[in-house]
């Protein structure tokens, strides 16, 4: 029996939640819905967007589905996906992103992982506001520690990079490439430029993939891995990174396999895990039965994954995949514009669950 953590989220959110959970239900699986609020929703009734009763509940059930979730804007957490992850210490991004049959893309056959770690980098939320007692006093202190010069109306950021949160990315990389038949890993940096940050990751990088002689490794600056995944996408395999270029990178993946709508990620830590579409929460399709399912549905996969329960994951990944490859009963955004026969989320849904009826 399995007890899971649903957030239904925000904007879209609950419409493509509702998809996912029946899809997922008519697989038959003992599961069942642990229903949480986040977001704007767990604002209303708690005065926060991450509540402790939603933190609690992941912590208690190690799983959790959820939809997207809306940042407030101008005040509170600067993200609330990030801050969740932090609290959670939910250390890997795993973003895979695979082509499929039907949707509208430049690419075909892309077959792509990127593992992005979550925990630090500029988006670790230590930062410094312009014009601060705390931010000049920090000014003055490069200035004289580092002879470097910073404009006294400069806002700051802070990068840490630690050798800790780099090798256990780096080393799930390896891990996921051997539970999963992958052969290459490809580690992503600046550390020509940044050195002592990015040089502890590449560093770290290199170690690591000493224990892994089986499995080829390789290494890319940032700015040319953008360049070569948009040249030769299908050289490359599994590609672990910090947690800035992980977020940039894995939008320009999920480019070349048709957009944000068909790109799912896993947040996983020691103890639990997080399933989520990679896409925001567009509120202004909400309850408009608009908007495509399948990066939810994707997430749900990857979760049943997780779980271990290897043949429903397939069964509904086939389901979706046979789906949108039909072209029949899909979203706006995976027919070529203008066509008038395009259906609701709720009927993709349907479609999906015709499908798995069928197996």
């Amino acid at each position: 029996m399995y007890k899971i953590t649903l957030v239904p989220g925000d904007g879209i959110g609950p419409e493509i939640a509702k998809v996912a959970r029946e899809c997922i239900d008519r697989l038959g699986l003992p599961i069942t819905w642990d229903f949480q609020d986040a977001g704007e929703t767990a604002i209303k009734k708690y005065g926060t967007p991450i509540p402790e009763t939603l933190l609690d509940s992941i912590k208690k059930n190690k799983v959790c589905l959820k939809g997207p979730i809306t940042t407030p804007i101008g005040k509170g957490y600067r993200s609330v996906n990030v801050a969740l992850r932090k609290s959670l210490n939910l250390y890997v991004g795993l973003r895979p992103f695979k082509s499929h049959k039907g949707v509208r893309s430049k690419y075909q056959n892309i077959d792509l992982v990127v593992m992005r770690e979550n925990t630090e980098d500029l988006y670790s939320g230590i930062e410094f506001e312009r014009g601060k007692k705390d931010t000049l006093e920090f000014i003055d202190f490069i200035k004289r520690r580092r002879k470097g010069r910073i404009p006294l109306d400069s806002g700051i950021s802070i990068k840490p990079i630690s050798v800790t949160a780099s090798e256990r990315i780096v080393r799930f990389a390896f891990e996921y490439c051997k539970k999963n038949r992958r052969k290459k890993v490809t580690a992503v940096h600046k550390a020509n430029i940044m050195k002592f940050s990015d040089g502890i990751f590449l560093e770290a990088s290199r170690r690591i993939s000493q224990s892994y002689p089986e499995i080829e490794y390789e290494e890319r600056i940032v700015d040319n891995m953008c360049m070569q995944l948009i040249q030769k996408p299908e050289k490359y395999d599994v590609l672990v990174m910090p947690n800035l270029y992980g977020d940039i990178i894995s939008d320009l993946c999920a480019g070349l396999v048709g957009g944000l709508g068909m790109a799912a990620g896993a947040n996983v830590g020691e103890d639990c895990a997080v399933f989520e579409p990679t896409h925001g929460s567009a509120p202004k399709y909400k309850k408009k039965n608009k908007v495509n399912p399948a990066a939810m549905i994707l997430a749900a996969v990857l979760m049943l994954e997780y779980l271990g329960e290897v043949e429903p994951s397939r069964k509904l990944e086939k389901a979706l995949a046979e789906v949108i490859k039909e072209g029949r009963s899909v979203t706006y955004d995976l027919k070529e514009e203008g066509d008038p026969s395009v259906v609701g989320t709720k009927e993709m849904g349907e479609a999906i669950i015709e499908k798995l009826k069928m197996t």
